[in-house]
């Protein structure tokens, strides 16, 4: 076991031992990056919970659990002969020297300061260095984030070269069109597909107001999630006191108990 466990190198020291062939864990070594994916996306949504409560100690451990992560991928990558985890760090120290030509340039460029849009500049260069040449403004938006936050990343992008809404009334207006579109198919009797596609539709306005209200939807519906959690919860402690449960109750009943529990938590 390593001596000390507040090194990296304890860490990747650790790590190498659960992979190792020879008496490492059985789990750890049926993994690849596919099955490890899931579980770096969750811890990272994790770390952003623990930030929403305010949870310094939560955050503390769920960014180890994320740091793991990246080590776990890391030896992976090492035992496929294609990088170490030495390699990651120096990219990325390397990336951030590049892209802050205002904090770590020559004089004349930290006499600049901070110029916006730079960042984005920097990494088109990036990628015409290495052959990149996307076809669209909008190519190296990640497939893999969250529905809502890739929307708002493709509409920054498309923003970026005047295809905006100059007001967030006009976002509004585009809202209720789309919600009477799904109205209107939801009377026809719409097929599932054209649902779904008129649904579709409406969450994008969605999140395009989110945008323009500079709020993240992502957060915005992560709140809305919680608050749901909590009064729904507060339903069921209500009706356990008479010795009954949700299921033994009826929808006006329940109602009554959401609203009393809006209530409660406004201090009305």
């Amino acid at each position: 076991m390593p001596d000390d466990t507040g090194r990296i190198e304890a860490l990747l020291e650790i790590m190498a031992r659960l992979r190792d062939r020879q008496g490492g864990c059985p789990w750890d070594l049926e993994q690849d990056f596919a099955s490890i994916a899931p579980y770096t996306i969750e811890e990272a949504y994790e770390v952003a919970e623990a930030i929403e409560h305010g949870d310094m100690d939560e955050l503390r451990d769920e960014l180890g659990d994320l740091l793991l992560q990246v080590v776990f991928h890391a030896q992976m990558a090492k035992e496929d002969g294609a990088f170490e985890f030495s390699d990651v760090v120096r990219a990325i120290c390397e990336k951030m020297i590049r892209r802050h030509p205002h904090v770590f340039g020559n004089e004349m460029q930290r006499e600049a300061g901070a110029v916006k849009g730079r960042w984005e500049e920097i990494k088109a260069e990036e990628r015409a260095a290495k052959g990149i040449r996307p076809a669209s403004l909008l190519d190296d938006v990640p497939l893999a984030l969250p529905a809502l936050s890739r929307a708002v990343k493709l509409q920054n992008r498309a923003a970026r070269v005047g295809f905006d809404w100059p007001e967030t009334r006009m976002v509004i207006e585009k809202l209720n069109e789309e919600m009477l579109e799904l109205s209107e198919e939801i009377a026809k009797g719409g097929d599932a597909d054209r649902l779904e596609d008129e649904m579709g539709d409406l969450l994008f306005v969605y999140a395009n107001l989110a945008r323009h209200l500079k709020i993240d939807p992502e957060a915005a519906l992560r709140h809305a999630n919680a608050k749901f959690r909590r009064r729904f919860g507060r339903i069921e402690e209500k009706l356990a006191a008479f010795g009954r449960t949700p299921e033994q109750s009826t929808l006006e009943e329940m109602d009554a108990m959401w609203d009393e529990a809006k209530r409660e938590e406004r201090g009305d």
